[in-house]
């Protein structure tokens, strides 16, 4: 075979041989797994979720970040703040089969406890659009697949609904399977005009107040910021769903006449406390607080007995005030009708 010739299959073998090469390269490199998708934070995916326009490039402003779908933690935070050490050494002894949420957080995460996350997104975003709550739908999108656990997952949704956002969900039709999501205050300042994305605040002022009362009804910024810490709130940092804490509770919610804020009487350097304000004291009781921080330390009402007591005279001296309140109104009711039959009489 002529030189020339052998020169030019050597170069042709060379040439196949590179054109190989790569290929096997790709071959014996190790496949890159899958990523799982995270369940601590999930995208909303349920089909009434109005998602990023690709016309506009702006996403709809009821999209709820990756916090509240991770609604365990938050709760087990809630679950470890003490209000005081008054509101954790009375009564029995906790009991073993509690339902509290430290409790929950002690078994480990599965399948169950995303469907609760899911489940807690899909119900705060129908109380952000007013749209009616059903079984049906809460199957449909969250736990179709875990329907025969539909009661439990239920149940803890709730819960965690109640921890961070002061919301009872109730059922209003049984037959119809349809449900109510209730604020245990009527906060009008969380659906204020132009405060598009909106997160419920009463569950955090729930705990204020709860502060406040466990700590003989004024509480200092300290004793406040303690339990707000363990929650993962802090002085100056913001917060996705709070946003800025000290301006919600110092500034804010004093606007609203939920608390008050005041400087401590002779305090060098000045120090602050907290105390409820009148709008509390018209929208909720000293009862209904000490059931929620029950309800975190996962006792009834009656374990904490001194607290229990001061609530229950809070309840009668309301009862008293309404009683008064009415037989005052039946008195001018009366007077009035008696001056207009003496008048009536008066002109036949």
């Amino acid at each position: 075979m002529p030189r020339g010739q052998k020169s030019k299959l050597r170069a042709r073998e060379k040439r196949r041989q590179a054109r190989q090469e790569p290929s096997d390269l790709v071959e014996a490199q190790p496949t890159e797994p899958e990523k799982e998708e995270s369940p601590s934070s999930p995208s909303p995916s349920f089909e009434d979720v109005p998602q990023s326009s690709a016309a506009t490039g702006t996403s709809s402003s009821l999209q709820l970040p990756g916090k509240v779908c991770s609604t365990t933690t938050v709760a087990a935070s809630v679950s470890d703040a003490k209000f005081s050490e008054g509101a954790t050494d009375q009564g029995e002894e906790r009991p073993k089969a509690s339902q509290s949420q430290d409790t929950i957080q002690r078994r480990p995460k599965g399948p169950v406890d995303d469907k609760i996350a899911l489940l807690v997104h899909h119900l705060l975003y129908k109380y952000q659009t007013k749209e009616p709550v059903t079984k049906a739908n809460m199957l449909k999108h969250v736990t179709y697949k875990y329907k025969n656990q539909f009661s439990e997952i239920l149940r803890k949704a709730s819960e965690h609904l109640e921890l961070m956002f002061g919301l009872d969900l109730k059922e209003a039709d049984p037959n119809r399977g349809t449900y109510v999501l209730v604020n245990k205050l009527d906060m009008g300042f969380d659906e204020k005009p132009g405060n598009g994305r909106f997160f419920p605040k009463t569950g955090l002022l729930m705990i204020v107040l709860g502060v406040i009362f466990t700590n003989g009804n004024c509480a200092t910024e300290e004793q406040v910021w303690k339990v707000l810490n363990k929650m993962e709130l802090y002085e100056g940092k913001k917060d996705i769903i709070y946003g800025d804490p000290k301006q919600l509770i110092t500034k804010d919610l004093v606007q609203e006449k939920y608390l008050e804020y005041r400087q401590v009487a002779n305090s060098d350097p000045p120090c602050y406390e907290f105390l409820w304000g009148p709008k509390a004291y018209t929208e909720t009781t000293k009862m209904k607080v000490l059931e929620f921080v029950a309800k975190i330390h996962g006792r009834a009402p009656t374990a904490f007995t001194s607290l229990y007591a001061e609530a229950l005279r809070d309840e009668e001296e309301r009862a008293q005030a309404r009683a008064s309140a009415r037989a005052r109104a039946a008195a001018l009711a009366s007077g009035h009708s008696s001056a207009t039959a003496r008048s009536f009489s008066c002109t036949k």
